[in-house]
Order: C-alpha cells, then structure tokens, then sequence
C-alpha cells in the first residue's frame, strides 16, 4: 500500500497534539484516538479500491516490430463488467516490454472513468531483430477516498518478433498513393516519358518533344497527339548482401547489417510495384541464401522472411565465391547492388577483379555505409595524445575507403557512399535514377 499526499497530512495533523501533549498530558490520548482513526479511514480507502482483478488491461500492437523504428505500443484498461466504480480514478501503467528495447516513458499516468475505459501509449525502438517477450503489465489506482494507492499487476506476456523496418515501406506506399514521394526526397517513382515502353495517347503539350508526335492519331483526330512512353518492365534486380565481419560494426546503436537489410527491403518493395523482377544473394566466406529474381509482391514477403533470419559472421567476405555464384546462377543483364563494407588488400582486389567481369554484362552498384563517428574523429581538435590516435586512425580509415571507391569508379562501377539513416531513401533514389536513364 502506498500513501498519497492527503494520506500523509491526514496523519501529521496528530503532530500538534502530541507537542502540546508534553504539558497537557490527556491531549496524548487524543493524538494516537485521532492516528487510529486516520489509519482506520486509510485501511477502509485501501479496502473499498479492491484488488487487481476488478481491472482488464490489454496490449495492443503491430504483429512485426521494426527495427530501429520508433514502434508504438498502445494500452487500454478499462474495469470489467458489474465492477464500474462511482467515480473515475487517477491511474498509473507501466508495461514491461524486453529489456533489449530502448523505451524513453516507462510510466504512463491518466484517469480510469468509472464506466469506461482509460487508452495511453508509449514507444519501443529495438536495436536487433529477433524473436523477444513482452511481461505483464502493473497497475496503480488510487481509493475513493483519495488516502491510499494500490498496486498489482496482469498477467500479459505475449512473444513479439523484431523484423526488418516495415515502417519505412508503409511510410513509401502512403506517400505514393498520395502522389508526394517529393517529400521523401524521391523522383516520381512511375517514370512517365521515359523508355520505349508504349503507356497512352494524349494531347500535345508546348513542351512535348516533336519526336513524341504521333502523327497517325495527329491526322484521325486533327489535333496533335503525343505518344507517352513509360520504362520498361520485367528488368532484373539482384541485391547482393555481405554478411562478413565489418558489416557487425553498429553506427547509432544498429549494426550496418541491419540497415543494409532495411534498404534491400525497400528496394525489393519499390522495384516489385514497378514490375521488375527482384533477386537476392547473401554471403560471407561461403554463399549464404539465393533467391531467384521474381516479380510480384509475393516476392518481397519472400525475401522478408530469409532477411529476418540472418545474422552477421566474425569471417571475412569472399566475394569472389559469391559474384562468380551469381554469375553462374543469373545469365541475363541485371542491376547488381552489393551492400557491403569496403576494406583494403586482397579482398578488395578481388571484388575489383570479378566487378569488372560482372560489368560486361550487369551493371554493378556497390553500396557501402559512411559512419559519422569516424568522420567526427578524422575531424575532431585532440585535447591528448589518445585524441591524436584516434584522429589519425579515422583518418587513415577514411583514406583507404576513399581509395577503395575510387579504384571502383576507374573500373567503371557505379558507388553510392552514404551515412546509414539516408540509406534506404539513397538506395531507392539511384535505382529510380538508373531505371530512368534506361541504364537497366
């Protein structure tokens, strides 16, 4: 039982009594008549706000967490029937979500109406994926009185998984309805006027191009007609994922595996509502998972699925097994995005080495994470000799990656170079650019 503010007044109010009972000693008595009935008022508060069981409280959230989103969970309690009070309650909530969660608001507090039901909600953001479990959820609720707060607790432990962020794709599909993917900072992702794919007929424009004229339907409706075209569907797209060492390495919290999973999630998602066919290849030292690229948004679920389950490994990739897997595995042109972490020495030789073979016939995009850190370090004023260190050290890392990418531009491969929270969005935003310049 917890005592509230008016509980604690309630009792001090005998303090007077007790003082002044040092020369009148019958004003004694009547200090500790006056605690007993106080405490008896308390005892009958805690009584009349009776147990836990008088409540239904109820977790209500998405069946797939996402990763490294802000993922909101909601509340509802509410008293069961034939228990309705007289008046409503002040409450107090707190769930018990995995302690692997980052959580900010631990305690939620409102007022249980006395026919009705109280709703609050707080937000989780897990750091790795997995299966995990939520507990119970604990209640306090004060008397009728005001004297007295009780506690228990509900019984509501439920297994959550952790996922790849879906939020990001939801978050893509509601801007594309709606027609302001600008916002997200992306191009229009239905690329009209672009390729050799016929779309439709429509009235000439001023700042239609003349070679867009269709002069067959100019002359049956006497009006210029232009001849709109769309990109082409049905191209290949095969995401290529380094499951290697480096790519354990987290920047804010979240390991670079992870956002690179969350990037081919939303290139999967974005390039099967365009029509293309979608692949994927996981490796480290050995080849991991294949996936044939298909078309379709049973596709995307597919790859979901294998993606929630793999994990980096504390070896060093072999892209050479896994780019020659490939080239066994798909014949046909196709945009090949590697998601990797670029290092020196014999390994990137050999990416070097089997990229330039892949792009006779494939265009490769080598995709690899910026951390922010290492640049703070490169750029920081050291105060110490460790200062020093480290400065030198992130300086040296940003050289050899710098090297690394400019060897694979001189053969040719496309790089995209970007900190990890622009990924994604930097992801779909070069393939719609590539896809747009029939680069596919």
């Amino acid at each position: 039982m917890i005592l509230t503010r008016r509980a604690v007044l309630l009792l001090l109010l005998a303090a007077p009594f007790l003082v002044l009972g040092t020369w009148a000693p019958a004003l004694q008595w009547v200090a500790l008549i006056y605690a007993l009935l106080a405490a008896l008022l308390i005892a009958l508060d805690w009584r009349l706000s009776g147990s836990v069981a008088q409540f239904e409280a109820l977790r209500e959230h998405d069946s797939r967490l996402s990763l490294g989103a802000d993922n909101p969970i909601r509340l509802t309690v509410r008293r069961r029937p034939g228990r309705e009070g007289r008046a409503a309650s002040p409450l107090w909530v707190r769930d018990e979500p995995p302690e692997e969660f980052v959580i900010e608001r631990r305690i939620l507090e409102g007022e249980l109406p006395a026919r009705g039901s109280w709703q609050g909600s707080y937000y989780v953001r897990p750091l790795r994926r997995g299966d995990y479990r939520f507990g119970d959820i604990n209640l306090r609720w004060q008397g009728p009185l005001g004297l007295a707060i009780r506690q228990g607790h509900q019984k509501a432990g439920a297994p959550v998984r952790v996922y790849p962020n879906l939020l990001d794709v939801r978050r893509y599909d509601l801007m594309l309805r709606q027609n302001r993917l600008q916002e997200l900072g992306l191009r229009n992702a239905r690329l009209p006027g672009q390729g050799t794919e016929f779309e439709r007929l429509r009235e000439y424009l001023p700042d239609d191009e003349y070679r867009r004229i269709n002069w067959k339907a100019t002359a049956r409706r006497h009006r210029p007609i232009t001849a709109e075209y769309q990109t082409e569907r049905s191209q290949n797209i095969v995401a290529v994922l380094d499951t290697g060492r480096m790519m354990q390495s987290p920047v804010a919290e979240i390991a670079k595996l992870d956002y690179a999973v969350n990037a081919v999630l939303l290139l999967a998602y974005v390039a099967t509502g365009l029509g293309d066919k979608v692949g994927l290849l996981t490796f480290a030292d050995e080849v991991g998972q294949y996936v044939r690229p298909q078309a379709g948004r049973g596709q995307f679920y597919r790859m979901l699925e294998l993606l929630y389950r793999v994990e980096a490994q504390p070896v060093e990739p072999d892209y050479r097994q896994a780019l020659s897997y490939l080239a066994l595995q798909h014949r046909r042109r196709a945009l090949v995005v590697i998601f990797t972490d670029l290092s020196g020495g014999a390994s990137l030789q050999a990416l070097l080495s089997h990229l330039a073979l892949l792009a006779r016939q494939s265009l490769p995009l080598v995709v690899t994470i910026s951390d922010p850190d290492v640049h703070a370090a490169a750029g920081q004023l050291p105060a110490d000799s460790l200062a020093v260190y480290q400065r030198a050290a992130a300086a040296n890392l940003l050289h050899e990656r710098q090297v690394a990418l400019e060897s694979l531009q001189r053969q040719g491969v496309l790089t995209l170079d970007v900190p990890a929270n622009q990924l994604s969005l930097s992801v779909i935003d070069r393939y719609l650019a590539l896809k747009q310049h029939q680069r596919l």
